[in-house]
């Protein structure tokens, strides 16, 4: 069974002036996808004028709640107790956004009663990205 849910999140894009802009984005989980998480930003908040979808790993936003985390592309660190930081890095340069901390909190434990920590099957989907890329060779 298929089973994907979306959470809003409210970040605030910290500026090189050091202003924070409201953006909207939204959580999303796919039991399909169980170890990752997705971001998904709307078109009037790019750069390019599309959505823009960051995906990384579950573990990666449950550790940078509580220590800085992330290597690559996507790095989280707690800011105080009621803000996590979310830096992703792109050919195009840096975003560094912050979210409530409650709210992802809220958001993961939502991902745990879907498919619990040290559970996730990915053998299904290890078989769907093989098919996808080699089809019936």
């Amino acid at each position: 069974m298929e089973l994907t849910f979306e959470q809003p999140a409210r970040g605030r894009l910290i500026t090189a002036d050091e202003r924070e802009l409201p953006v909207p984005a939204t959580l999303r989980y796919a039991a399909t996808d169980p170890l990752a998480v997705h971001l998904d930003f709307p078109p009037e908040v790019s750069l390019d004028g599309t959505g823009v979808t960051w995906t990384f790993g579950r573990a990666l936003l449950e550790e940078g709640m509580r220590r800085p985390a992330g290597s690559g592309d996507v790095h989280i660190w707690p800011c105080g107790q009621a803000r996590t930081v979310v830096e992703f890095h792109s050919p195009y340069g840096l975003a560094l956004l912050q979210f409530d901390t409650a709210a992802l909190r809220r958001f993961l434990l939502r991902t745990y009663a879907v498919v619990a920590a040290g559970q996730e099957d990915i053998g299904a989907a290890v078989e769907e990205g093989l098919n996808s890329l080699f089809g019936s060779v």
